[in-house]
């Protein structure tokens, strides 16, 4: 089996590149509805694709140590990552190979061995069994050293546990192409979670990445935003990527042009960040506030060190705007220069017309510093208290009032789905990034 990649790449020390690729040709073959709701067709997307693409099973920070585990739900499989005596990480379906009892249970906790609590089969932390009661009773061998816990690719990355179930999947960095030289130029290692909320809902997980896949929504769903953000789409740039991947430049940090008005708003939404920066939101009073955006980008840039940042790799505009990578197949990044909102949806172990919706929110703490106010999720955050893990399903938790507004939707649309009145999409040029996720899923499931 593959072990782990336990060296980590350097962060980048040069600059991201952001410029513009050219679309690559693009259908207009029906997104079926069926392919929502359809059990042939979420049966198929497990053996060709959930078994086949790489996904995180946690973050680095949770297995430190020697012995550290951590566990992984996806779909039907657990998997169980576990950091070894040599100080690797690997990566085990979790099940004794005795009678397939699981071996671990929880999300996390630590271990000299690996111990099946039934039958008390005792596996070394890289997977190998070395103790079974009795073991001189099976009258086929001793099970010892033949019977191994199997082993999963595992690699780690950007302060991420990454996980793959085939065997003959290519590396992880050359699964992500070039967006992950893009996404070093983020200290994604010393980001710390502070939110984790797990949202159990009715609707399929793709519902969730065509939303992330487009802006078009933004206005109408995220009607506050149009005081704080750039939504109309010839202002933002998209890249779709070779690899199945895709990125979208979103300006912040300032109303949209379309905007008539709403100059207290945009100011009170932006109060806090100003002021910590040291800019007086009073001075862009009286038709200023389209000039927030550069001004806090010159704050930020010389103001970065004292405050405790590092923002050498980064461009002006990553200081303010919205960097949003969707990476084939379920996961979202949305980069900030004082932390990533991480969204991602999971299958549903039996049914298609339900899945698991994360949503981490992953803190840059500036240097030296303990609590900090986060500005994507307006609270306090401590750097000593991680993010407790937050379950339940749709309108018994929140992930946040944004996030909540895009979760409001996929239910009703869920439904509509069925309906004898719906037959297909249909699409408007800015909705290329779901047209394009739609070819890969289909590219992918029939190979």
């Amino acid at each position: 089996m593959t072990a782990s990649t336990d060296l980590p790449r350097a962060r980048a020390k040069s600059l991201a590149d952001i410029s513009k690729l050219a679309d690559p040709p693009l259908g207009n073959a029906p997104i079926t509805p069926d392919r929502y709701f359809s059990k042939e067709w979420a049966d198929r997307e497990w053996d060709k694709v959930w078994t086949r693409t790489w996904q995180i099973a946690g973050t680095q920070a949770q297995i430190p140590n020697t012995g550290d585990w951590l566990t992984a739900d996806f779909g039907p499989e657990t998997i169980v990552c576990v950091r070894g005596d040599d100080g690797h990480v690997r990566a085990f379906y979790n099940v004794c190979q005795h009678r397939g009892m699981p071996v671990v249970s929880g999300a996390q906790g630590n271990a000299k061995r690996l111990l099946c609590p039934y039958h008390g089969w005792a596996y070394d932390l890289a997977g190998k069994l070395k103790v079974v009661p009795d073991e001189a009773d099976f009258v086929q061998g001793s099970p010892c050293g033949k019977l191994n816990m199997v082993e999963i690719k595992c690699e780690l990355w950007a302060g991420f546990v990454w996980i793959n179930m085939d065997n003959d999947a290519a590396p992880l960095r050359q699964f992500m192409g070039p967006i992950a030289d893009q996404i070093d130029t983020y200290p994604m290692d010393r980001m710390v979670r502070t939110h984790w909320v797990t949202i159990e809902g009715n609707f399929n997980w793709k519902l969730v990445q065509d939303n992330f896949n487009e802006s078009y929504h933004v206005p109408f769903v995220h009607p506050q935003t149009k005081f704080v953000m750039e939504y109309a789409h010839s202002y933002c740039q998209f890249d779709l990527y070779p690899e199945g991947h895709a990125r979208m430049f979103m300006p912040g940090a300032g109303p949209t042009k379309q905007l008539r008005g709403g100059e207290n708003e945009t100011l009170e939404m932006l109060r806090n960040e100003l002021e910590f920066w040291g800019l007086d939101p009073d001075q862009f009073r009286g038709g200023k506030t389209g000039e927030i955006r550069k001004a806090l980008q010159k704050a930020k840039r010389e103001k970065g060190e004292e405050k405790g940042f590092d923002f050498s790799t980064y461009h002006d505009d990553q200081l303010t705007d919205h960097w949003h990578y969707t990476i084939f197949p379920n996961l979202s990044f949305s980069l900030k220069p004082d932390g990533n909102i991480w969204l991602r949806a999971r299958p549903h172990e039996s049914d298609p017309e339900k899945c698991y919706f994360d949503m981490w929110y992953m803190t840059l703490f500036p240097a030296g510093t303990e609590r900090y106010y986060s500005q994507s999720m307006s609270e306090w955050v401590d750097v000593s208290v991680p993010g407790p893990h937050i379950q339940g399903k749709v309108h018994e938790v929140s992930a946040g009032p944004g996030i909540d507004q895009d979760v409001s939707v996929w239910e009703h649309q869920q439904r509509g789905l069925h309906s004898r009145g719906y037959k297909r999409d249909y699409l408007a040029f800015q909705e290329r990034r779901v047209r394009y996720f739609h070819q890969n899923l289909e590219k992918w499931m029939a190979d």
